[in-house]
């Protein structure tokens, strides 16, 4: 026998490597196919295989914290077809556009398309779905499904929010908490040939649906009630363009209510409520429609900043006091303005009968400027931007809602100016939304600690088992329970003796603050535009809940302490009486009712003789207007005449002065913004217009930040 060559033991070996390298190779390969890409493979074969219906779960049901039902869902129905198993589609379609009054045409294009499965129709009455099954034509199905409903329409919009079509979260807790309250869809599974067709011997399999988590609001739905009657009673007595109402409760965080007016239907998010509107939003085009709903679905309380005027001196005076800088009884003295900031003289709202010599409690009392602008001067930047950040403004809240800003607070210390230091004294020159603010007010009310506001209590599952728990959180402690106390007691005197007197509920300690701010349009104060507003907590000694009202604009009287500050003591009334703290009524509380008094009508007189008859009643006045002169006339009081009050109250003089103003607007800049923007500005300043050209605007007369009056004529030219 001739052994092998080395040429050949070679080859053979050559060989031998080659075919393990493949063996090798294919098990490597099919390793990958069933190890790594085997389940996707197993659903590819079975989506051949197979076709399925899904099955819509049950999304979880919205309580109030005493688990009255604010969002549930109503029981409908879906049709689907299934293109392949539809053995003769024209009169299939026509039967079943009878049923569902739909258009023919359109019924056959759906179940003749190339597709294992396609919706005819979704949410069809019970009775539609009735007729539909006793006709049992061959490859439609009706599935049941479920539909979003608000059983108290408009009640609690801005903080439910609402579905799309397919019950996905678009707004409000809808938005935040979808993922808990959608739940899993379920499936309806059938074995098809390889057209499509159901095999008639398959077994059908049904996946039922995972029902979505129910949402347990911190919202009382009586407490809520309250609030939105109030804002609409609000509403149409200041004819203002917003109100915003928030109640708190501070030691928690827990958000009570939260109003907004106008408000909206979830039910139909897309129209508005207010019939003329309706009307007027019918011709417009869909990208303006498309803003005109997102304005609409604007929260206030959370998505809008606004100047927050005096109710931010509780601020100011919480960092003085905690930071020993000054007391409750600290001497400060007004002599109507401030003289010494460089390029700047900034004056009291009594200028021209100043405060004179009194004490920081007074100063609060009077809402005095002067005190505390002489406050933050002394406290110094540093200081006050420290608390200003860990009061948390600037940033967000917190609370489960979209599209929450932080406001507006200078960027670091470096770009205040002492002009700057002294306005944010008096709450100018920041920004700050209701949120944080009564948020900030909250950890004065409850010893210093700042809360993260909380919407949702607890998540439940169908038979009551609690599946996640949100516990209160602290984020900080701001300032000291003593410093607490103190702003408490100061604020108290505000309601009891000060500005904020309309707010005053016999037998209960209110505390709390007025604001009145000037509005900002287009970077510049707009004469005659206001945003009113008042913060209380009450009961003062034991803190139950703190409440927030804001008026945008109204018309007429203007003053926080008269337009907001009646509003929140109805509220606190209404609140405290309803979670059954009862009233205490103090000695001096019964015999300053023994004192009380009718209002003098000063209507129609000057400022220093209606100044004279309501000192000679026993009366206190204030105007807070920074346009007066000797020949100022009031043309309006609140309370009004003949209304009885206690001796003391502080009435409230609208002068003629304000309403001049109202005649005049500053011009706005109109350059480089198109056509319809500069008719939307014109128009809501009521100012007449001419244009000449299209495209966007490039000259305008006047020029921007002049005074005109409302009857001027704008002339503007446009890029062609």
């Amino acid at each position: 026998m001739i052994a092998p060559s080395n040429v050949s033991k070679k080859r053979l070996v050559i060989v031998f490597v080659i075919v393990l390298i493949a063996i090798l190779a294919l098990i490597i390969r099919l390793g990958y196919i069933q190890i790594v890409t085997g389940e996707e493979l197993k659903k590819d074969a079975l989506k051949q295989w197979t076709r399925g219906i899904e099955i819509k779960p049950k999304r979880g049901i919205i309580y109030d914290r005493n688990g009255k039902k604010l969002a549930i869902n109503i029981s409908s129905y879906t049709v689907w077809a299934s293109p392949a198993d539809i053995k003769n589609p024209k009169e299939t379609a026509k039967k079943v556009a009878e049923v569902l009054d739909m258009d023919e045409n359109i019924v056959y294009e759906k179940i003749t398309k190339k597709t294992n499965i396609e919706k005819i129709k979704q949410w069809i009455s019970k009775e539609e779905a009735k007729e539909l099954r006793n006709l049992n034509l061959s490859g439609i199905n009706i599935v049941d499904d479920n539909k979003r409903f608000y059983p108290y329409e408009d009640f609690a919009a801005y903080i439910l929010g609402f579905t799309s079509i397919d019950n996905d979260g678009l707004y409000g807790v809808e938005k935040t908490y979808d993922k808990y309250l959608s739940g899993s869809p379920g499936r309806w599974v059938k074995v098809t040939d390889a057209k499509g067709r159901q095999l008639p011997y398959d077994g059908e399999r049904i996946f039922e649906p995972q029902d979505g988590l129910n949402v347990v609001l911190t919202v009382d739905e009586v407490i809520q009630h309250f609030a939105e009657k109030a804002a609409k009673e609000s509403l149409i007595t200041t004819k203002a363009k917003n109100v915003s109402i928030i109640i708190m409760e501070p030691k928690t965080g827990d958000i009570l209510a939260l109003a907004n007016l106008p408000q909206y239907n979830p039910n139909n998010p897309r129209e508005p409520l207010d019939d003329a509107k309706k009307e007027e939003w019918k011709n417009l085009p869909q990208d303006e429609l498309e803003k005109r709903w997102y304005d609409m679905w604007r929260n206030f309380a959370i998505n809008d900043a606004y100047e927050p005027g005096s109710t931010f001196k509780t601020i100011v005076a919480s960092a003085a006091i905690e930071e020993n800088i000054a007391n409750a009884d600290t001497k400060f003295y007004c002599n109507g303005f401030i003289r010494d900031i460089p390029g700047a003289v900034l004056k009291c709202s009594r200028w021209y009968n100043p405060h004179g010599p009194q004490t920081l409690k007074e100063g609060m009392e009077n809402s005095c400027n002067i005190v505390f602008v002489e406050l933050g001067r002394k406290l110094g930047k540093e200081k006050l931007y420290k608390y200003i950040k860990a009061f948390g403004f600037g940033e967000p809240t917190g609370i489960e809602l979209t599209g929450e800003q932080g406001g507006i607070i200078p960027y670091n210390t470096d770009i205040i100016k002492e002009i700057n230091l002294a306005t944010m004294s008096y709450g100018h020159g920041i920004a700050v939304t209701p949120m944080q603010l009564i948020n900030a007010v909250s950890a004065i009310a409850n010893g210093g600690n700042l809360m993260q506001p909380r919407l949702v209590s607890h998540l439940i599952d169908n038979e009551g088992n609690i599946v996640k728990t949100n516990e209160p959180k602290v984020k900080r402690q701001v300032i000291s329970k003593s410093t607490s106390e103190t702003m408490l007691d100061m604020m108290e005197s505000v309601v009891s003796k000060g500005t904020g007197t309309n707010a005053y509920v016999p037998g209960y300690r209110v505390a709390g603050k007025t604001g009145t701010a000037q509005k900002i349009i287009d970077g510049k104060y707009a004469p005659g535009k206001y945003i009113s507003s008042f913060v209380a907590v009450a009961p003062a000694n034991d803190p139950k809940i703190a409440v927030l009202v804001i008026l945008d604009e109204p018309q007429g009287i203007y003053y926080g302490g008269s337009v907001a500050a009646p509003v929140a003591g109805k509220i606190i009334e209404e609140t405290l009486s309803y979670l059954d703290i009862k009233p205490e009524f103090t000695e001096e509380e019964k015999k300053q009712f023994e004192y009380m008094e009718k209002v003098p009508d000063v209507r129609n007189k000057t400022i220093e003789e209606a100044g004279k008859i309501l000192m000679e009643h026993g009366f206190r006045y204030t105007t807070d207007t920074y346009n007066i002169s000797e020949k100022s006339k009031v043309i309006d009081q609140f309370p009004l005449p003949e209304t009885e009050v206690s001796k003391g109250s502080v009435i409230d003089l609208y002068l003629d002065e304000d309403t001049k103003m109202q005649q005049k607007v500053i011009m706005p800049n109109l350059i480089g913004k198109s056509r319809e923007d500069v008719i939307n500005i014109l128009e809501n300043l009521k100012l007449k217009y001419h244009f000449k050209g299209k495209g966007k605007a490039i000259i305008q007369r006047p020029e921007p930040g002049t005074e005109v009056d409302i009857n001027s004529i704008v002339e503007v030219e446009f890029s062609n």
